[in-house]
């Protein structure tokens, strides 16, 4: 029996971000970028905008993550209350979205939301802050 790869994350180079991004969502990802940016308002105070850096999963997954602050003090819905990580911070928002697009009467929207949350997931779960992260979407 062999044990699976690990997933593996690669930051995808600014100049690649918009033709990576239109590879997986076309102009939908719009809307992508838009319910990521929400969820990370609403998750903590510290978020306030900036640059995100994009990450390609060799399972065929994508999430982008802020550049800064370093960590983020978080309050979810569910009552969760803690500090993440920049990386960590933006799995879960990112996971956050995709589940709320997921949803979405657009099918094409739809299928690939759900597609890469669940390739997200399985690369969250050997993330060092997957219970938290986890706890978050919980």
């Amino acid at each position: 029996m062999t044990t699976p790869a690990p997933i593996a994350a690669r930051r995808i180079p600014d100049r690649q971000r918009a033709k990576y991004a239109g590879k997986l969502f076309g102009p939908r990802f719009i809307y992508v970028e838009s319910f990521v940016f929400d969820t990370a308002s609403s998750l903590s105070t510290a978020y306030d905008g900036g640059h995100w850096t994009f990450y390609a999963l060799s399972n065929g997954g994508f999430y982008f993550s802020p550049d800064s602050p370093a960590l983020f003090p978080v309050s979810a819905f569910n009552g969760y209350e803690g500090v993440l990580s920049r990386d960590a911070f933006g799995i879960a928002c990112c996971m956050s979205a995709y589940s709320l697009l997921s949803f979405n009467p657009d099918k094409q929207l739809s299928k690939n939301s759900a597609d890469q949350f669940h390739r997200l997931r399985e690369f969250l779960m050997s993330h060092p802050e997957a219970q938290q992260i986890l706890a978050v979407l919980d």
